[in-house]
C-alpha cells in the first residue's frame, strides 16, 4: 500500500531528451522547484512538459483520492508517511473505551499544491494528517456512549468525524471526501494506562495497622488477665 497511495509517489518525475521534457502521467500532478527561485507556484498537470535542465527538478504527487486506511494492519513505525494509522483507541462518554477502524478518502488540493510543499514539506502524512485525524477521531467519540456508538449513532459519529476533518485539514490544501467506520469494538480497561500503586497499596497498608492496633489490645487484655 505504502508504494501505491503514497501522497508524495516519487522524487523526480521520468525526464527524456537530455533532461529538457518531462512527462506527467494521468492522475499525478508535478511541481517544480528552482534552484534560485525555489518552489514555482505553477503546477504541471498529465502531459508533456519544458523545462531546464540542472536549474528546474520536479517533484510529483498523487492526484487521485486517495484511502486513508485507519487498521490493526497497518504498520505505522515501518513508514511514517504511509497513507494510513494503527488502530486508534477512544473513550465515549460513559468512560468506555473502544478501538476504532475507518476509512478516509483524501484528495490533495493541487492548486495548492506548491503551498503544501513549501510550508509543510514532504511529510505532511506524519506532520499533519496523521495527528489531525486521531485527533477529531477521538474528540467525536467522546460525544457518545458505547451503546449509541455501536447503534443507532454509528452513521452521525461518521458525519461529525467527516465535518470535523474538512474544518482541519482543508486550510491545509487536503481534502476530505469521505470517511467510513469499518468497525468500533469495545476494549476491555484503558488501553496504556498508569497504574497508581499508592492508591492500591493504601488499602492494604491501612489493614496492617489496624490490625498492628488490635494486636496490641488483645496483648494488654491478656496481660491485665494474668495479673
Amino acid at each position: 500500500m505504502a508504494s501505491i497511495d503514497n501522497l508524495l509517489v516519487s522524487l523526480f518525475v521520468d525526464e527524456v531528451v537530455g533532461g529538457f521534457i518531462v512527462t506527467v502521467p494521468p492522475g499525478h500532478v508535478g511541481c517544480i522547484y528552482d534552484i534560485f527561485r525555489g518552489v514555482i507556484k505553477n503546477v504541471w498537470y498529465p502531459g508533456m512538459h519544458f523545462k531546464i535542465p540542472i536549474i528546474h527538478r520536479v517533484k510529483l504527487f498523487n492526484a487521485q483520492l486517495i484511502e486513508y486506511t485507519i487498521s490493526k494492519d497497518v504498520a505505522v513505525k515501518d513508514n511514517k508517511e504511509i497513507m494510513g494509522d494503527e488502530v486508534i483507541n477512544a473513550v465515549t462518554s460513559d468512560n468506555k473505551f473502544v478501538a476504532v477502524e475507518a476509512t478516509v478518502l483524501i484528495k490533495l488540493d493541487t492548486e495548492r499544491l506548491p503551498e503544501i510543499w513549501q510550508n509543510i514539506g514532504e511529510n505532511f502524512v506524519s506532520k499533519v494528517v496523521r495527528p489531525v485525524t486521531r485527533s477529531r477521531i477521538r474528540k467525536v467519540i467522546t460525544n457518545h456512549t458505547l451503546i449509541k456508538s455501536l447503534s443507532t449513532d454509528r452513521s452521525e459519529i461518521e458525519d461529525e468525524i467527516k465535518h470535523e476533518l474538512r474544518e482541519s485539514l482543508t486550510p491545509h490544501g487536503l481534502f476530505v471526501d469521505n470517511f467510513y467506520l469499518s468497525s468500533l469494538t469495545p476494549v476491555d480497561g484503558n488501553p496504556g494506562e498508569v497504574i497508581d500503586l499508592p492508591m492500591i497499596e493504601q488499602p492494604v497498608l491501612a489493614k496492617t495497622e489496624q490490625e498492628i492496633i488490635d494486636n496490641r489490645t488483645i496483648s494488654g487484655n491478656m496481660t491485665r488477665s494474668n495479673t
